[in-house]
């Protein structure tokens, strides 16, 4: 199929990582997103040697690798510091390397310069007000009155994702973990050229970002989905890490200070195990299969969705074989990212079994290393 009208919702990682897609496939793409600043939180994501060849795919590696910090080690730790293993990753495009830290404030940019360069147009502060799928295509009105028709609608709106909720109402909902991830930039200190991932039923790492930043994620249980007051974080997370007799993180501990720069998520997840889209509304990245960070892959998941989808749009004749191809071509590898890194979680916490971290990266590797 070519030429189709198309509306993305959300302008997230996977809803402008499709507009880029579909648009050099030939399609007029509409995003829209509903905060009208378009901003993201101010600390770093990882992503491996998959991302990497889907930003080669989609012709932006360049400007990708130049927003980061690229790596090729993944260095396990125990509390006390001591290294226990280190992973060397599989490189997955020659000439580049197996991994990137990057800023989310910096990838959003990459991926939103490319999109409306590609010729997406991009609507900000609007959200979807009703959905008419009448076979033949569907008829959208938004927040701010106007209307519009398309082809195909792309649901890219997240974990709490308002497409999800219209077209499938009694899907299940996002289950909270009994964890939650704090996240805080640091000065990156030299020894930090890679991700350095600390087990425990604290768990920490270290990613650097570029030759001059760093983020710390820590992981810690929150029985009863806590709340925390946005003027007492940076103590909170300080006291969460006070204890690890790491010389590294002692070394980084008095140095949350800005409430402001702390950034604490309760970690939830999903995964719809029956179809992801109805007549000519399709799911995408988080509102479908939204995984836990344990193994880094949760924005990588929602790259590849883009990319299949586009790809099976391309190869088809008609909307329906195409969205069940694209989701029968991504079931299996984004269930193995949401059970697995759940299963990293859930042992930490003393919910599950104990996962050995350096065997579940392995394996991580070896998977995400397949074909999409």
């Amino acid at each position: 199929m070519k030429n189709m009208q198309i509306l993305v919702v959300g302008g997230g990682i996977g809803g402008l990582t499709s507009a880029i897609a579909l648009c050099r496939a030939g399609h007029t793409v509409e995003v829209i997103e509903r905060d009208p600043n378009w901003s993201v939180y101010g600390v770093g994501i990882i992503q491996q040697g998959n991302v990497i060849r889907a930003m080669t795919e989609l012709g932006l590696i360049d400007d990708y690798i130049g927003a980061g910090f690229g790596f090729d080690r993944v260095q396990v730790y125990i509390p006390t510091g001591q290294c226990v293993a280190d992973i060397p990753t599989p490189r997955l495009v020659d000439g580049y390397p197996s991994n990137v830290g990057i800023g989310r404030p910096a990838l959003h940019k990459v991926l939103g310069d490319r999109a409306k360069g590609a010729g997406a147009q991009i609507r900000l502060g609007v959200t979807v007000d009703t959905l008419v799928d009448d076979g033949e295509g569907v008829s959208v009105t938004f927040s701010d009155g106007s209307t519009g028709r398309y082809d195909l609608v792309i649901g890219a709106d997240g974990l709490y994702s308002q497409t999800r909720e219209t077209i499938f109402p009694d899907a299940p909902k996002p289950e909270f973990t009994g964890q939650s991830v704090w996240r805080y930039n640091f000065k990156r200190t030299p020894d930090v050229v890679g991700l350095q991932a600390y087990e425990g039923p604290t768990g920490i790492g270290l990613v650097p970002l570029s030759d001059e930043l760093m983020y710390m994620y820590v992981t810690t249980p929150e029985p009863g989905n806590p709340w925390y007051a946005k003027e007492d974080l940076a103590s909170t997370m300080r006291s969460k890490i006070a204890n690890i007799p790491s010389p590294a993180i002692k070394a980084l501990v008095d140095q949350i200070t800005q409430d402001h720069e702390v950034v604490y998520k309760p970690l939830e997840w999903i995964l719809l195990e029956g179809p992801w889209h109805k007549g000519r509304v399709v799911l995408l990245g988080d509102a479908v299969h939204a995984t836990t960070p344990h193994l880094g892959q949760g924005a990588g998941m929602a790259i590849e969705d883009a990319l299949v989808l586009a790809a099976e749009l391309a190869r088809a004749d008609s909307i329906e074989p195409a969205l069940t191809a694209y989701r029968n071509r991504r079931f299996e590898r984004c269930r193995y990212i949401v059970e697995s890194s759940r299963a990293i979680c859930f042992g930490q916490i003393g919910k599950g079994p104990l996962v050995d971290n350096a065997h579940a990266t392995r394996d991580m590797f070896m998977k995400v290393a397949e074909p999409i």
